[in-house]
């Protein structure tokens, strides 16, 4: 009777799911069945074995039934739901079912630094014929538990995610492969060092140029909380899981215009999941991932030991693909055939292939250009790019020329003329001795005669004279069209400083919208920058061709982009150019906030790589002007989660490469270009009274329920937490740009 009572138990779970992933008991025939539930569980000791038996198997049909009536008709909601469901398998199952043996680091249970991410030394094995073969990986993920609150449902503090790049490191050390498992509705948004979107932007960064295998594999994957653990050489995805910019409800939100507190519309939020393109089929599709994990019926839960025995393959099978990758076609090719050999691994065994795991210098090497070109070619299907095949055969060939030009110029040519000045002032140094002792009463006497009553020798020139600070000032100054209106408006910190009034004309004009009492920043358009910040008749924009689109054809947003297009007379939110200040030739990259509030999508993600890579071949500093930035765009769906690690990429190589990378924030800063390729930067600075940060105040108290301070995201908030390395005056913005362009940076620099 117990093995029936248990099957009873099981049956009820199964009707009890399939009314979690409907939201409600209604759906189909699970009324009726769980009426029938209720029978046999009231006669359970009233019947016979055989026809308590009978019952139960009639039970598990029709269920079985249901389930895959159920599995037919998935929607994109439904699998969050099943994604969600407590019963759903977790990392400690995996840990525990693919790995023959595991120690977990940096403590355990509740007394971790972070629960909801587990890093785990693991071991796992393959057997070929009678031989058992131990491999050692790093297991590092999200754990959401099954339904413990210390656990946060996955959603990772600060503190975990510098834990696993803390062990990304150890893992580098030894030379053994990572695997990631990413359970996570997304990051928790707070700002407490290391900071959510730094330290996300930090793993980002070391994980560009990891020098060992890794494997990403996602059930839940939220924006940038999964893309802190998921930069993986090979990309896979549970069927059943999902992969997003934004949840489903938060996008239904901002779409209804839902506020704060409001209930969301159910069709909405189920509309919005389908559109976000979230699923597995449409990552593949999409090519944000490599290849789809299967599943049981409805999603595996903990105890589908088959399933685990698959994930095992995929893994071994993962691991080997990106191993020999690195060491040649042939025998890569020579593994794909092996594999296809019938009867030699079956579908869900693990590959019988001995394959060392371990790779040479050479290798390591292979295996990071394979990385780069991979996030490199991502995302390609999500802008738009207007050049005829002529122009697109000219402007490789320019590229090539460009390239071959730069490093005959400085790679060659300068190293050679470096060479040469230090001998001569080796050799200057050594004979300017003979020549002071014998120029020395001559000069004394010079000074003497030429020296002015009460005062010192008089010099001529920028390095003696004040002329310096006075040559900042280029051409006509621009004034802002903000000071075209004839009124006063009232500085914010008037109650506090007593402040004064100020007259528009005047604060958008000569006092360059900043209050004189306080020196609160007014907002000014992104034009005012371009207009003071570079020499006249300096800017060279690129790429100006590159236009954002709608990939996922999500309902509205062409019309959104034709009306952004019509405004701001430019395809997308980011403008690159050459430009220069005080002297020096800069790459800028600017976000700006008439397109789309800053936006980030594929076109931007573009744009952004090719300007590093520009003012990589032109051995030029490459400044990001944010003049605002509202996040990854999320009508984009993962095309725009995607430019997290693709531009973190292209940052990572320009800096490796000795480019200056400087960071200037202004207005409101926010999200995933902060947690990745803005946050990377040594050499971060905010304009006063601009704001930075994670998340906004809403989603923070919608998922902390907490408040947050006025001051929470202030640029002095920053300094304080080091996310910012300094706070800049817009009045001071060009002296202060072409003082760290001066002082920063290492010698691979055209000018120094």
């Amino acid at each position: 009777m117990e093995h029936l009572r248990k099957r009873l138990l099981k049956v009820e779970e199964r009707i009890v799911y399939l009314g979690q992933i409907k939201e409600g008991p209604d759906w189909g025939n699970l009324p009726a069945l769980q009426e029938s539930l209720k029978g046999v569980r009231d006669s359970f000791y009233d019947l016979s074995q055989e026809a308590l038996a009978e019952k139960i198997a009639s039970l598990e049909e029709s269920v079985s039934f249901l389930e895959a009536r159920c599995e037919e008709t998935l929607s994109s909601m439904e699998r969050v739901r099943i994604v969600r469901s407590p019963l759903r398998f977790s990392l400690k199952d995996l840990l525990e079912n693919v790995y023959e043996e595991y120690t977990e680091l940096g403590g355990e249970e509740d007394a971790n630094i972070d629960p909801a991410l587990v890093a785990a030394r693991a071991s796992i094995c393959r057997r070929i014929k009678n031989k058992t073969i131990m491999q050692q990986v790093m297991v590092i993920g999200h754990e959401k538990g099954h339904g413990e609150e210390y656990r946060n449902g996955g959603s990772t503090k600060p503190w975990g995610n510098e834990k696993a790049l803390r062990y990304m490191r150890v893992a580098e050390t030894e030379g053994i492969p990572i695997h990631f498992y990413i359970f996570t509705p997304g990051a928790f948004p707070v700002e407490e060092y290391p900071g959510a979107a730094q330290q996300i932007a930090r793993n980002l960064y070391v994980m560009a140029k990891l020098r060992v295998p890794m494997i990403a594999v996602t059930s839940e994957g939220g924006s940038g909380g999964a893309e802190a653990v998921g930069m993986g050489d090979m990309r896979l995805m549970f069927s059943h899981g999902y992969y997003s910019v934004i949840s489903p409800e938060g996008a239904a939100a901002i779409e209804g215009k839902v506020r704060e507190g409001d209930k969301l519309p159910k069709d909405l939020v189920e509309t919005c999941a389908d559109r976000l393109a979230i699923t597995a089929a449409d990552n593949l599709r999409l090519g944000t991932i490599d290849r789809v994990i299967p599943e049981p019926i409805l999603g595996a839960k903990r105890d589908d030991f088959a399933f685990f025995r698959r994930v095992k393959a995929e893994m071994i099978r993962a691991t080997d693909e990106v191993v020999l990758k690195t060491k040649s076609l042939r025998a890569f090719r020579a593994y794909e055939l092996k594999l296809e050999k019938g009867g030699e691994a079956g579908l869900d065994d693990e590959p019988r292939i001995d394959v060392s795991w371990e790779l040479a210098d050479d290798e390591i090497e292979r295996l990071l250009q394979l990385r780069s070109r991979k996030y490199r070619e991502m995302a390609r299907q999500g802008y738009q790019e207007k050049l005829s095949g002529y122009a697109a055969f000219y402007r490789r060939a320019g590229q090539s020329l460009a390239k071959l030009y730069y490093t005959f110029r400085y790679d060659i040519l300068k190293s050679q003329h470096k060479q040469v000045k230090k001998v001569i002032k080796d050799v200057s140094g050594e004979s300017s001795v003979l020549i002071k002792q014998v120029s020395a009463p001559f000069s004394a006497a010079y000074d003497f005669i030429s020296r002015k009553p009460g005062g010192r020798p008089t010099r001529s020139g920028t390095l003696w004279g004040g002329g310096s600070e006075e040559q900042v000032e280029y051409g006509e100054i621009y004034t802002s069209s903000l000071a075209n209106e004839d009124r006063t408006v009232t500085c914010p910190n008037a109650e506090r400083h007593g402040c004064k009034d100020l007259w528009v004309p005047d604060l958008y004009g000569e006092f360059c919208g900043v209050c004189e009492t306080c020196g609160h920043h007014f907002p000014l358009e992104y034009q005012w920058y371009m207009r003071h910040l570079f020499e006249p008749d300096s800017i060279r924009e690129f790429n100006a061709d590159l236009a954002s689109i709608n990939p996922l054809d999500f309902p509205g947003i062409d019309k959104k982009l034709e009306l952004a297009r019509k405004k701001t007379d430019r395809p997308c939110a980011m403008i690159t150019f050459d430009a220069r200040v005080m002297g020096i030739d800069i790459v800028v990259a600017m976000l700006y906030s008439n397109f789309r509030n800053g936006t980030v999508g594929a076109a931007e993600g573009e744009k952004f790589v090719r300007a590093c890579e520009v003012a990589k071949i032109k051995r030029r500093p490459l400044l990001a002007y944010v003049h605002t930035t509202g996040g990854i765009r999320i009508h984009e769906g993962t095309l725009g989660v995607i430019q997290m690690p693709k531009c973190t990429m292209a940052v990572r190589e320009y800096i490796g490469s000795g480019g200056l990378y400087l960071v200037v924030y202004d207005n409101n800063s926010y999200a995933g270009p902060v947690a990745s390729f803005l946050g990377c930067s040594p050499y971060q600075f905010a304009i006063r009274s601009s704001r930075i940060g994670f998340a906004g105040p809403r989603v923070i108290r919608e998922t902390t329920g907490e408040d947050v301070p006025p001051y929470y995201h202030s640029a002095r908030s920053a300094l304080k937490r080091g996310h910012i390395q300094g706070i800049w005056d817009r009045r001071e913005f060009r002296r202060n740009l072409h003082k760290s362009l001066m002082t920063m940076g290492g010698g691979n620099l055209y000018y120094r």
